[in-house]
């Protein structure tokens, strides 16, 4: 391994860069809130300053309400995006692979995927009987188009002469589709992962906001109502880490699980 560079191949020099540039932010944000700097369009005239919210954010990890607030947000999160992945890359395959599945999904899924999801929280409180279904519903709405739609791009864009030559060779439908089909697809399908889970995250916040009692967008939501303006940048920056930290965890698992992609260069 080549001196001053870290274990995923990226020079340290960058890594400083990076977090120079996270430092320098926070120091902007701090001089801002503490001059109550007005530009017109934009005032931090009411914007806590970064030391408030570290105050706040110290509160709010050894209440014992974090714990309710970030487990309500994650199963909510995981059990609707679990339900995206499942029918996401089924009817991904099918669209991808077939003209007739494409002539009879597609339409439709194409003229749901526009539908922002807070439009689906009136009809999803109408369809499911608690609001705790409702909100794992508005999660798997968002995570269930980029899923789709990735999957759809990655099998649509498969090389059909590598699958005119393994069936010339005697592979069998499920041969081609396990040994040719799946890894190939399998770069377009970790990108829609990572984006669905992403979307994930924010159409449960907007759910939560209006559905929710316990929860990571209840909290911050919460916070706006009671003009608790530093919990509301903390709620922010949990959602934040949550949700970066979620699609760095797919992004890792998918780079372990396609070696033919992984490249001596990291960005």
């Amino acid at each position: 391994m080549a001196i001053g560079r870290t274990v995923d191949g990226v020079p340290g020099a960058r890594w400083l860069v990076r977090a120079l540039s996270i430092v320098g932010c926070i120091a902007l944000w701090q001089l801002a809130s503490s001059l109550h700097l007005n530009l017109g369009v934009v005032t931090f005239r009411n914007v806590p300053p970064p030391t408030e919210v570290l105050q706040s954010a110290i509160v709010l990890f050894k209440s014992p309400k974090l714990l309710a607030h970030v487990g309500s947000s994650l199963w909510r999160v995981f059990a609707g995006y679990g339900a995206a992945v499942v029918f996401g890359i089924a009817f991904g395959f099918a669209i991808g692979r077939s003209r007739a599945a494409s002539d009879l999904l597609l339409p439709p899924l194409e003229l749901l995927r526009p539908i922002p999801a807070v439009a689906w929280i009136p009809l999803s409180i109408l369809i499911f009987p608690s609001s705790e279904m409702s909100m794992i519903f508005i999660t798997f709405i968002g995570a269930l188009f980029p899923i789709i739609l990735n999957t759809v791009h990655g099998v649509a864009n498969i090389d059909r002469r590598l699958i005119a030559s393994a069936r010339s060779l005697g592979g069998t439908p499920a041969a081609i589709l396990r040994e040719i089909v799946l890894p190939g697809a399998a770069p377009s399908i970790v990108t829609g992962l990572a984006i669905g889970m992403g979307t994930s995250w924010f159409c449960l916040v907007t759910a939560e906001m209006i559905s929710g009692q316990f929860g990571i967008g209840y909290y911050t939501w919460e916070a706006y109502t009671l003009q608790n303006y530093a919990d509301i940048i903390v709620g922010m920056l949990v959602i934040g880490l949550l949700g970066m930290g979620s699609s760095w965890l797919l992004m890792t698992l998918g780079h372990y699980l396609m070696p033919w992609q992984r490249s001596t260069v990291t960005r």
